[in-house]
């Protein structure tokens, strides 16, 4: 079929459905929803069999859905209508929700349901839910809806039957006084992403992301108790949480850390260090634990970015874990993400945003450095979230890479402004997938999934979509590394890292790396930092890039 995706944004499920329906052998076009006479254009030129929504803001135009099939994923059971499903669901606490399939009609959420796939709901942000168990069930709904397109459907969906408009500010608007921990943790995993939930601190109002619960610390309600990295303290009536992420009210300012907003009322509290081995505590987002000879290390990065401290912290963790009397070494990054690179937002709102964003791509190299330079361990990544830029060429450091099956990756830089990249690429992608094909990974611009990875050598296999299966799926196979044939592995590894060592210096590949990398930071061309600041800012689009509107490449000069 001709699939054209209508999208505010190409965000993490509509990238996945993107990838899905290519691998089923669609032809798919994109066009990001920008004006009604964009939408009717490109309609015009892909002539679609069937357009797609799975991330919109707005109506589709009366015409066109009169004319094209148009299938609306929405992030609510059959009868439930409204913007903001799935922050209702996640505040109040729905033991189960789903993703129905509609197509759409004059009247919004309200047209015949085509499908509908129900799912458990998890205890986590709403952003993590949405990344995993709305994406699943969307993937599985839709492909069932397209087989039904050509069904008659009733005029009215079963269900509920219930609209909900947006949940109010106020719903969400945290009272220090009155709310428990429960309470206040609910309110921020409602809106986080977005819009956050609010609440004062200092005397200032701000929105709240990146909740984490605290076992031990108390005091008075709402006031700051310690800092832990980034990440502050606050009192609740029977408790307290970590706060990991602020934003201050103004809609120009955009998420920082913690610390950073607050200044010099964090810099006063008092200052905890996290624990590797803490699993309850909400201190840290690095963990480490063995089972057996097999060593994991989670590192659950809010959105899988990697800032100067992070990266620092996270390779103080590798040192700890190599020094360890095991034998594989699992890098497992978080559920959400495995890694997505530089973070974005910090360097931003840096004074000198090529000044940290040359700090930053060195602490992510140091990393990559000390994985690759590792020669007492086997070492794995194991992808239990998506990974994008630099974050996939960081996996590619250990000797073997599994992912779980619907992991998602943006293997290239392109799309941030050309970057050229580093984290060793040009050493380690061609030992992955030959010479030939390092071009056509890197100037592939779309995502790909887990299984693709595999296909290209980017990935050495993929497993289970579970995510507790997948964990036990790296658990037997990082055994089966650490059993027979242990020593031969590392004989072979220490081999091959001295030989490539002499044939051509790992400090060789960084420095050509960095010099590329230099241009994009302080060189003549701003395509970096415009791209940086629009994503970061979250600008609207003017148009829709041509690497996704496949109707739009045999006329490049039109983009509107």
């Amino acid at each position: 079929m001709r699939i054209l995706l209508l999208c505010h944004s190409f965000n993490s499920l509509s990238q996945r459905v993107h990838a899905e329906l290519r691998s089923a052998g669609h032809q798919v076009s994109v066009e990001l929803d920008i004006r009604d006479d964009v939408t009717r254009d490109a309609v015009s030129r892909f002539l679609p069999d069937v357009i797609v929504a799975p991330f919109l803001k707005r109506r589709i135009p009366e015409d066109v859905w009169a004319a094209v099939p148009c299938l609306i994923v929405h992030p609510g059971p059959p009868g439930d209508r409204g913007p903001t499903a799935l922050d209702w669901a996640v505040l109040e606490a729905e033991s189960s929700w789903g993703v129905s399939i509609i197509r759409a009609t004059a009247e919004l959420d309200g047209g015949p349901l085509l499908a509908f796939r129900e799912f458990s709901m998890r205890r986590a942000r709403k952003s993590s839910l949405y990344r995993f168990e709305v994406t699943e069930a969307a993937v599985s709904a839709l492909f069932e809806a397209l087989e039904r397109l050509d069904v008659d459907q009733r005029a009215e969906t079963p269900g509920r039957g219930r609209w909900r408009g947006p949940l109010p500010a106020a719903m969400r608007r945290i009272d220090w006084s009155v709310d428990d921990t429960e309470t206040v943790l609910r309110k921020i995993e409602s809106g986080d992403g977005q819009p956050g939930a609010r609440a004062p601190l200092c005397g200032t109002e701000f929105r709240l992301f990146n909740a984490r619960r605290e076992s031990e610390l108390r005091g008075e309600p709402g006031a700051l108790l310690a800092r832990c990295r980034q990440a502050v303290c606050v009192a609740t009536t029977d408790g307290s949480i970590w706060i990991g992420h602020l934003r201050e009210m103004d809609d120009a300012t955009f998420k920082r850390p913690a610390t950073d907003v607050l200044g010099e009322a964090a810099v006063a509290l008092p200052r905890l260090e996290p624990s590797l081995n803490a699993t309850e505590d909400g201190r840290g987002a690095i963990t480490y634990r063995e089972r057996g000879p097999i060593g994991i290390l989670e590192f659950d990065f809010y959105n899988g970015a990697m800032s100067p401290d992070a990266c620092e912290e996270l390779l103080a963790a590798w040192r700890h874990a190599a020094s360890r009397p095991t034998r594989v070494i699992v890098l497992a990054g978080g559920r959400d993400f495995w890694s997505n690179g530089m973070d974005l937002n910090a360097i931003e709102a840096a004074d000198s945003p090529a000044d940290a964003s040359w700090e930053n791509i060195q602490a992510i190299d140091d990393v990559a450095e000390a994985v690759i330079t590792t020669t007492s361990h086997v070492t794995v990544s194991a992808l239990r979230g998506n990974a994008a830029a630099g974050g996939v060429f960081l996996a590619l450091a250990a000797d073997r890479v599994w992912a779980r099956d619907g992991v998602v990756l943006n293997p290239h830089y392109k799309n941030m402004g050309n970057l050229y990249g580093s984290e060793y690429w040009t050493y380690l992608l061609p030992r992955r997938v030959g010479s030939e094909a390092v071009g056509r990974v890197m100037d592939h611009r779309l995502p790909i999934l887990a299984e693709q990875a595999d296909s290209l050598g980017l990935a050495d296999s993929t497993g289970p979509g579970n995510p507790a299966e997948f964990d036990q799926y790296v658990l037997e196979r990082a055994g089966e590394l650490a059993g027979d044939g242990f020593e031969l592995l590392l004989e072979s590894k220490a081999t091959r890292r001295s030989e490539d060592e002499a044939e051509k210096p790992l400090a060789d590949y960084r420095s050509e790396e960095l010099e590329r990398m230099r241009m994009n930071f302080y060189g003549f061309d701003p395509s970096y930092h415009v791209a940086r600041y629009r994503l970061v800012k979250r600008s609207p689009h003017a148009w829709t890039p041509l690497y996704l509107a496949e109707h739009r490449r045999a006329n490049p000069g039109s983009r509107q």
